[in-house]
C-alpha cells in the first residue's frame, strides 16, 4: 500500500510539472508567433521596398518606347496642325493681299477723282460664276472654256477674275459655253499700269506663265514686287483689276507673276461692267 500511495504522489506531482510545462510551451509559441508576425511584417515591407527599388528602373525602361512613340505621335500631329494653320494663314493673307490692292487702287482713284467736278459714279458691276470645263494650254494658245448655262448677259470682251485678280476676258460666246482668252495667251494685251510709280504699259500674254511688260522705257520707274493692275485704257477693260507683281527685270524683258493660279482654276467669275461692254463690242465692230 506504501508503495502504491508513493507512485500516485510521484505519478501527480508529474503531472502538475507536465501541466506547468504545457503552459510554459504555449506560452513561449505564442510570445514566438506574437514575435515572429512582427517581424513578417518587417520583413515584408522591406522586401517590398528592395522589390520596387530593383524592378522600378526595368518597368520605366519597358515603358520607354511606348513614351517615345507617344511622343513622336504628338510631334506629327503639332507638325501637322500646324501645315494646316500655315495653308490656312497663306490663303487669308491672299485674301488680305487682295483686298489692300483693292484699297490702295481705291484711295489713288479717290485722290484723282477728288480732283474732278461733276463726276458721275459709273453702273455697278454684275457678276456672274462659271465653271471651267476645259482647258487649252500649248504652245499656240491659253485659253479655258466655261460652262455659263442659259446666260444671255456674258458678251465678249467682258472681264474674266479668279480669286479676285485678273485672269483674261471672254473671246466669244458659244451656246451654253464661254471661250475665255487668258492673259498668259500670245495673243492677249492688255494695258495696265504699276500702281506705286503709275507708270503705264501694255502686258503681253508669251504661252508661259509670267506675261511681259511691252512698250516701257529703260528708265520707267518700276520695280521687282510692284502692283501691277488694269489701266482702263481704250476701254476694254475698267481700271484698278488687280493682275499680279514684277517677278523679274532684265533690260527689256520685264516680267508678271499673276495674283491667281491659273493652272489650278476650276470656277472664274466673270463681270459685266456695263458701259465697258458697250465699248468693246463698238470697238469690236469697227475693227471688222
Amino acid at each position: 500500500m506504501k508503495r502504491r500511495r508513493v507512485l500516485f504522489i510521484k505519478l501527480s506531482q508529474f503531472r502538475v510539472f507536465l501541466r506547468k510545462c504545457v503552459t510554459a510551451v504555449l506560452f513561449v509559441s505564442a510570445l514566438a508567433f506574437m514575435i515572429l508576425s512582427k517581424a513578417d511584417s518587417l520583413v515584408l515591407e522591406k522586401a517590398s521596398n528592395l522589390t520596387a527599388a530593383i524592378f522600378s528602373p526595368i518597368i520605366q525602361f519597358m515603358q520607354l518606347p511606348a513614351q517615345i512613340l507617344y511622343a513622336g505621335y504628338e510631334k506629327v500631329r503639332d507638325i501637322s496642325n500646324v501645315y494646316k494653320q500655315n495653308v490656312q494663314l497663306k490663303n487669308e493673307n491672299l485674301d488680305m493681299l487682295m483686298l489692300k490692292n483693292q484699297v490702295r487702287t481705291l484711295e489713288i482713284e479717290n485722290n484723282l477723282l477728288a480732283e474732278l467736278l461733276n463726276y458721275q459714279t459709273p453702273p455697278e458691276a454684275q457678276y456672274i460664276s462659271a465653271r471651267v470645263v476645259a482647258e487649252e494650254g500649248d504652245g499656240f494658245s491659253h485659253s479655258l472654256i466655261a460652262y455659263i448655262g442659259n446666260n444671255n448677259n456674258i458678251k465678249q470682251g467682258q472681264a474674266v477674275l479668279g480669286q479676285e485678280s485678273l485672269i483674261g476676258r471672254i473671246e466669244n460666246v458659244m451656246g451654253s459655253y464661254a471661250h475665255i482668252i487668258l492673259l498668259t495667251d500670245i495673243n492677249s494685251k492688255i494695258p495696265v499700269i504699276i500702281e506705286r510709280s503709275r507708270v503705264r504699259a501694255i502686258l503681253s500674254g508669251d504661252n508661259t506663265l509670267s506675261p511681259k511688260l511691252l512698250f516701257t522705257t529703260r528708265d520707267a520707274d518700276i520695280m521687282e514686287g510692284d502692283l501691277v493692275s488694269t489701266s482702263g485704257v481704250a476701254g476694254i477693260l475698267p481700271a484698278g483689276l488687280s493682275i499680279g507683281y514684277i517677278r523679274h527685270i532684265e533690260k527689256d524683258n520685264i516680267s508678271v507673276k499673276p495674283l491667281t493660279d491659273i493652272e489650278s482654276l476650276e470656277y472664274v467669275k466673270i463681270v459685266n461692267y456695263n458701259v465697258f461692254q458697250g465699248l468693246a463690242e463698238t470697238k469690236s465692230e469697227k475693227e471688222k
